[in-house]
């Protein structure tokens, strides 16, 4: 006999809708000792040298190994709100600190330029931004493909405009989108401007005039900026299956166990529509690994009133049933409504069914003569064909003058010679 093995194991008190710490904890040593047992393998059995390499350590950060947080849901998510691009904070941010950043702005670009150089500005966020660039002009300097691939490579962390990050999809292309590596960060850049409602409700800044530029506080930006980079990105497809990367695998197993877990709850309780009842797998994987379960949903359903006590079984009569419910509704209706004399009219209007008046049959002898006449006709119209198609295949008849004039010719001819 076959001995069952549980994949994952349940929480021993409260609701089962939860991760257990063990089971995350031992999902993730179980990913970090495959994966650093690959590398090692890869790297006894390959011969050739990296050409690529530099050696100088600049290259470190492009060869960590992410680690894949795999959330599979029950339904489909679409609602568009959980749809767009946002971020989730990380007890152990897994980027660089030395990772080279770029800024993706609205126009113009000489505004947030000026707000990263004010003094309030946080050094240790600034330092980190190596450029800002407005949105028109990342459209007309970078249109081609291997422009984009440049640009791709030479910054490691992109951010953008909480107001533009949408039209990135277009104006960078699968460059970036067909990975998650590098996509852009939304980024909240006017943050610390205060707003209000007018009378009709409609919500706008303070101190803004009407078609300027709006930028936030140099202190509240800055913070939004390092809150981002310090966090995971959170893209949410419309389907029951999203992939958002959470650590990488030179980290402590301990530190994967806890972005996992903060990431998890996270995503229950902003993005996944019904929360937890509508989570129906867990994973975490490397790039070219199996995906490790970290917790599994033992109903298929996320409503209770959705599972059936009894086999489904479709309606019988289901057009005559709802066309009969109908003309009740209506009878009723008129019974409480109506008068008797308004009942007395509309009765009267309805058209009345007209009764069908039986042919009567024809008499024999005239169907008979009928029968005679149409078949004569037939055959009057058959001798008139055939007598058309002689006259057009006998010679034509030549006019008696005609023939005393040839008659003369001949003759003149005759004497002349």
């Amino acid at each position: 006999m076959t001995k069952e093995i549980a994949l994952t194991t349940k929480v021993q008190q409260g609701t089962p809708y939860q991760l257990d710490p063990n089971q995350t904890l031992k999902a993730a040593q179980a990913l970090v000792s495959h994966i650093q047992k690959e590398q090692k393998r890869l790297e006894s059995a390959s011969e050739k040298k990296d050409l690529l390499a530099t050696g100088d350590g600049e290259d470190e950060a492009h060869e960590k190994v992410p680690v894949w947080l795999i959330l599979g849901t029950k339904k489909f998510i679409q609602d568009q709100k959980r749809l767009k691009p946002s971020k989730i904070a990380l007890p152990h941010p897994f980027g660089s600190p030395d990772a080279r950043v770029c800024l993706i702005t609205v126009d113009p670009q000489r505004a947030f330029k000026n707000l990263i150089a004010e003094p309030t500005f946080p050094a240790s966020v600034s330092s980190r931004i190596s450029r800002v660039i407005g949105i028109s002009k990342l459209k007309a300097k970078y249109k081609s493909y291997e422009s984009r691939r440049q640009l791709f490579a030479e910054y490691d962390v992109f951010l953008a405009d909480e107001r533009i990050v949408t039209f990135l999809v277009a104006t960078l292309g699968k460059i970036f989108y067909g990975t998650t590596a590098k996509k852009p960060l939304p980024v909240n850049l006017t943050a610390g401007v205060k707003t209000q409602k007018d009378e009709n409700g409609k919500k706008s800044k303070v101190g803004v005039k009407k078609g300027e530029t709006v930028v936030g506080t140099p202190e509240a930006v800055g913070k939004e900026i390092g809150a981002a980079l310090n966090a995971a990105l959170v893209h949410i497809s419309p389907s029951v299956s999203t992939a958002i990367r959470v650590a990488t695998a030179d980290m402590a197993p301990k530190d994967i166990a806890e972005n996992v877990e903060a990431v998890v709850e996270g995503l229950t309780a902003k993005f996944v529509s019904k929360g937890w009842r509508n989570v129906r797998s867990v994973h975490i994987k490397g790039p070219n690994t199996m995906a490790l379960p970290v917790w599994l949903a033992e109903e298929l359903w996320v409503e209770d009133a959705d599972v059936l006590e009894e086999k489904w079984k479709p309606k019988e009569f289901v057009r005559e049933e709802g066309l009969s419910k109908k003309k009740r509704k209506w009878e009723e209706w008129e019974d409480e409504m109506l008068d008797d004399d308004e009942k007395v009219l509309i009765r009267e209007r309805k058209p009345k069914k007209s009764k069908k008046v039986k042919k009567p049959e024809a008499d024999k002898a005239v169907v008979d003569d009928l029968a005679k006449e149409t078949a004569s006709r037939k055959q009057k119209l058959k001798e008139q064909k055939t007598e058309a198609l002689k006259a057009i295949e006998a010679p034509p008849i030549k006019a008696p003058e005609v023939i005393e004039k040839k008659k003369k010719s001949k003759k003149r001819q005759a004497v002349a010679a």
